[in-house]
């Protein structure tokens, strides 16, 4: 298995690259918001990859970080989302869209993606819903783990590598809002579309705030 690449851009398009690791070149599929976020040709990245093996056919796909890799392994699991559509629907909502999409059971924001329709939107939202807190719980330690530059191979040209982009800590924040509120004796499953919720609406907010909003959303109405 395959779980990562490390070397130098020979080319990019919309929807794959091509790496250099010393000396091999290796096509790795990605989704559209991967690929505008990769460092010009001559440059090196790292991203985790998972790799597709059919009788007739071996496909690399890479992410930036672990955390969406996971739900590209969990979304394949989903009967009618292959490769292709799990790339769309990450490349349209990333992985945090996707968590908050999954848990507040927002369908349209998964149909939202290109060759996504309603019913295959409704089954991803209906399917993974119960998966959906694990994964952010994990978000942060998947998150954090980003290859070191050092391990790039040199690039050709005398351009300065760098490593490949830094996961946002979002998803740092919300796996430890979501810890903070199970604790405080909350179920998975409301304490992850309150956290998905607060963190929709406060974007880009820390860890202490997330957790504020997300209680005034379990607070009891009326």
């Amino acid at each position: 298995m395959i779980g990562r690449i490390a070397g130098v851009i020979l080319h990019r398009a919309m929807d794959h690259v091509l790496i250099d690791v010393r000396g091999v070149g290796y096509v790795v599929h990605v989704s559209q918001r991967t690929a505008a976020a990769l460092p010009p040709v001559g440059e090196a990245v790292a991203l985790y990859t998972d790799l597709l093996v059919r009788e007739d056919l071996l496909q690399l796909f890479g992410f930036p970080t672990l955390l969406e890799k996971e739900w590209h392994r969990l979304l394949t699991t989903v009967q009618g989302v292959g490769a292709k559509a799990s790339m769309a629907i990450l490349g349209t909502l990333g992985a945090e869209g996707l968590a908050r999409a999954i848990a507040l059971g927002d369908a349209s924001s998964v149909k939202a993606a290109p060759g996504v329709g309603p019913k295959l939107a409704q089954r991803v939202v209906m399917e993974l819903k119960d998966k959906a807190p694990t994964v952010m719980a994990l978000g942060g330690a998947l998150s954090v783990d980003v290859a070191p530059s050092d391990e790039v191979v040199e690039a050709p040209a005398p351009r300065k590598a760098r490593p490949a982009p830094q996961p946002a800590p979002a998803a740092a924040a919300t796996a430890d809002a979501l810890s903070a509120l199970v604790n405080l004796g909350y179920g998975q499953g409301e304490a992850a579309a309150a956290v998905a919720q607060a963190s929709g609406e406060n974007e880009g907010a820390a860890t202490p705030a997330l957790i504020r909003a997300a209680l005034k959303l379990l607070a009891p109405k009326g």
